[in-house]
């Protein structure tokens, strides 16, 4: 297992994307299956990465936040203590 950067995570995440043209609607759908819940739409492949990608920074974030822990990706964990670096604001 390797510890990598958010952005890097954020990657990892990505290659494991699926997308989907809607159903009912003219929309691409953007998931990332690895993260359970985290998906979004777009009116194309482009628009749905870019929501994709805002999506899994505001998934991980409320993650790190909470205090969960934020899954493996292909074999790779983010490096973050989130409540590490709030102690140190609150005690600096």
């Amino acid at each position: 297992m390797k510890t990598v950067t958010f952005r890097k995570y954020i990657i990892e995440v990505l290659k494991n994307a699926v997308y989907e043209k809607g159903e009912s609607s003219n929309v691409i759908i953007a998931e990332a299956p690895d993260l359970a819940g985290c998906f979004t739409q777009g009116r194309n492949f482009e628009e749905a990465r870019e929501n994709l990608i805002d999506a899994i920074e505001l998934w991980v974030t409320v993650g790190l936040k909470k205090g969960e822990k934020v899954p493996i990706v292909n074999g790779c964990r983010i490096a973050a203590d989130v409540k590490g670096s709030i102690k140190k604001k609150l005690y600096a």
